[in-house]
């Protein structure tokens, strides 16, 4: 930026610029700043991935209780398994408990993942009518 003044002044066109101490001010608030940032955006698509993860297992576990279900298939005790080819990270089980003393059973449909090296799960869950058995 050139700052011309009067032409009383002894140099009458100075070219002002940024000092030494404001370059270096610049740059630490710079480090500062920027690893803060990157952490934020790597948070937030930590975050994203472990959501899309939960919506798809509680899907996938939604999709598996009903034909649980569908086919009564529950009646021959706990079954397992996974999803194919289509969804090779997701596994599943389910578990038929006794509800409240009563002829109902709950039938409880759990699908697990891996993310980061931590195992995690959606669980869902509904009563069937055991009847007569």
């Amino acid at each position: 930026m050139i700052h011309c003044q009067a032409k009383r002044q002894r140099h009458p066109c100075r070219r002002q610029a940024f000092t030494l101490v404001e370059v270096m001010a610049t740059l630490v608030l710079l480090a500062i700043v920027l690893p803060v940032a990157m952490e934020g955006v790597s948070l937030a698509t930590r975050t994203v991935g472990n959501a899309r993860d939960q919506i798809e297992a509680a899907s996938l576990a939604e999709t598996k209780l009903g034909e649980i279900v569908a086919a009564e298939a529950w009646r021959n005790g706990n079954l397992s398994g996974d999803f194919g080819e289509e969804w090779p990270q997701y596994g599943w089980s389910s578990e038929v408990s006794d509800w409240d003393g009563t002829i109902l059973r709950l039938l409880t449909v759990r699908v697990g993942w891996t993310r980061s090296g931590k195992e995690r799960s959606v669980a869902l869950g509904t009563l069937v009518y055991a009847g007569e058995e």
